[in-house]
């Protein structure tokens, strides 16, 4: 019988199908795992952006996270867009109480469009709760100077960052370097070696919803049993993949093309190994 990793996604939901839930799903099938959701947030969203929010109460996120590790059992997760403190502290209970590891944390906070996605006493309890169960925490250049306190806007200081936001407690750290001039870097680190993650970039403005899915697709590797560093080059040339694809849908930053992914896809022996 195969084994097909069963990769947990709790985050909010996207409308317009790109980011969020929608885009992890279709990461984590298109690589060859098993997605399974708890939603966090509803959101009326759109290639333009973000015109309503409403939360799901911290009740009901818990109760989907018990639901699907109770039955089907969970081999990683991932987690975006947690709207308010309560949410966060709901979902870290969960991660403790059901040891869901490895744990991918994408700090979620503000959307492409620029629409805040995240309460402010949340981000408190991010760095506080969930950082300390991460595996691998994956902020882009604004989210990394939000968690670590300094201007964040060159290589040298992506390291710098990674290494401070490192000892809020997460085993590994990826700072994305998308939105810097020139080649595209992401820099990981676990405290100790710090390795540089390059791709040529992509000409297109159609890049809604790539941290989702680069954090997706990195959960997936994970769950699959592969090392952090592993995980990190094989979703990073997904995305390249998905990237070179993307769509233009919509009147502003259309999605990326999730199938175009399939090369990547995981291969399963017939003994599930």
């Amino acid at each position: 019988m195969q084994r097909v990793p069963r990769i947990l996604t709790i985050a909010g939901s996207d409308s317009g199908g790109g980011a969020g839930i929608q885009a992890d799903l279709k990461t984590i099938t298109a690589l060859g795992g098993f997605g399974m959701s708890a939603v966090t947030a509803l959101t009326a969203q759109n290639t333009l952006g973000v015109w309503g929010i409403f939360e799901v109460s911290p009740e009901f996120v818990g109760a989907q996270i018990d639901a699907v590790a109770q039955d089907i059992g969970i081999d990683a997760a991932k987690t975006g867009m947690l709207a308010n403190r309560a949410i966060v502290e709901t979902v870290a209970d969960r991660v403790r109480q059901h040891a869901i590891r490895p744990l991918v944390v994408d700090p979620v906070m503000v959307a492409k469009s620029g629409h805040p996605l995240m309460a402010p006493d949340a981000g408190a309890a991010l760095r506080e709760l969930l950082l300390p169960l991460a595996t691998v925490v994956t902020p882009n250049l604004s989210e990394a100077q939000e968690l670590c306190g300094m201007p964040v806007r060159t290589v040298s200081e992506m390291a710098e960052a990674a290494r401070r936001i490192r000892q809020l407690g997460p085993e590994w750290v990826l700072v994305k370097g998308g939105h810097l001039s020139g080649e595209p870097v992401d820099v990981l680190s676990d405290g100790t070696d710090c390795r540089e993650v390059r791709r040529p970039r992509v000409q297109t403005g159609n890049t809604h919803g790539t941290g989702c899915t680069y954090a997706a697709a990195i959960a997936t590797g994970l769950g699959a049993g592969m090392s952090v560093p592993e995980a990190v080059e094989w979703a990073r040339d997904a995305v390249q993949a998905a990237l070179e694809g993307a769509l233009s849908l919509g009147r502003g930053a259309g999605p990326l093309d999730h199938a175009a992914m399939w090369p990547c896809r995981l291969r399963r022996s017939a003994d599930g190994a």
